[in-house]
């Protein structure tokens, strides 16, 4: 059987009730993601953990599940008086066959090979390499299964400079890869923070997965103090709002990495960083960059 897929957008005022309307009018599901995402005007969500943000994108791409027999007009028009929007919203549609969603997914997440001693394994592979490190991750709803050129930066540079001992912060943890990785090469104590409550629950999972102990926590629980390594993986404009915040917890002598940066977005970065420590293009790949440097100790000049 195919299921028809249909997308339309409004604004952030109107998404959440909009998709909940189409849900009343007879769509089996709706989500909502920034409709100029992988754009350069798509707009993060973001904020210091312990604050209080309000998601949400002024361009709001909605896309429902429906039955194909379902009269999709009918039932736009309907969620759109509902919603008291003047004129229901334009619309698309594309046929979805019926497939095991299950099996695609992890068909389509094979092992990843970071280098030669650091492997990302999803739980139903088995490891290429048993005698690796082996971080096993799934794909789920929160960012980071070491697909994406920013995370294997991160991951790289982790590699090179974590080790026994050293006290870590994942800034923006998401799935908690880093961490995870973090605490695999010897980092100790690991801490990751992020604003998504999802994020969070996920990266308790997979740390419980991988054996390490970190600790986890979200935007009701902000972190305070100051680590030996802090990694952001974020995008740019969230790091220049949050550069207080994030050098703040790098201890003096201590290593700081970012990323989510396009090569472009990489000097404003760094001279943004400038007012606490320098920074420097540490790799980059496809594109992106990671920043990286070094804290000065205390009382250096």
């Amino acid at each position: 059987m195919a299921w028809l897929s249909v997308t339309l957008e409004t604004d952030c005022t109107h998404a959440e009730l909009l998709a909940d309307e189409l849900m009343e009018a007879g769509a089996l599901s709706a989500t909502i993601e920034d409709a100029a995402a992988g754009t350069a005007e798509e707009k993060p969500q973001f904020g210091e953990p312990g604050s209080i943000t309000s998601p949400g994108w002024d361009r709001s791409r909605i896309a429902a599940l429906f039955d194909p027999a379902a009269d999709v007009a009918a039932a736009v028009a309907a969620a759109a008086r509902a919603t008291g929007l003047a004129e229901a919203p334009s619309f698309s549609t594309e046929a979805v066959a019926e497939q095991n969603w299950v099996q695609l997914t992890q068909s389509q997440f094979e092992p990843i090979r970071i280098s030669e001693r650091l492997w990302i394994v999803p739980s139903w592979h088995e490891a290429p390499d048993p005698d690796a490190l082996n971080l096993v991750l799934d794909p789920g709803m929160a960012f980071g299964t070491g697909s994406h050129p920013t995370t294997r930066l991160c991951l790289e540079w982790l590699e090179r400079t974590a080790g026994t001992g050293q006290s870590l912060l994942d800034y923006g943890c998401g799935s908690g890869i880093l961490a995870i990785a973090g605490a695999r090469l010897g980092a100790s104590p690991v801490t990751g923070v992020d604003i998504d409550p999802q994020a969070v629950a996920a990266a308790r999972i997979n740390a419980e997965s991988n054996r390490v102990e970190a600790l986890f926590s979200d935007s009701e629980d902000p972190i305070s103090g100051q680590f030996d390594i802090v990694v952001a993986n974020i995008l740019a404009n969230p790091l220049k709002v949050l550069a207080p915040a994030i050098c703040g917890h790098v201890a003096p002598g201590g290593q700081l990495a970012l990323s989510g940066i396009l090569q472009e977005q990489a000097e404003d970065l760094i001279a943004i960083y400038s007012e606490w420590m320098p920074m420097h293009v540490a790799d980059s790949r496809e594109g992106w960059v990671c920043l990286a440097g070094t804290k000065p100790a205390a009382g250096s000049c």
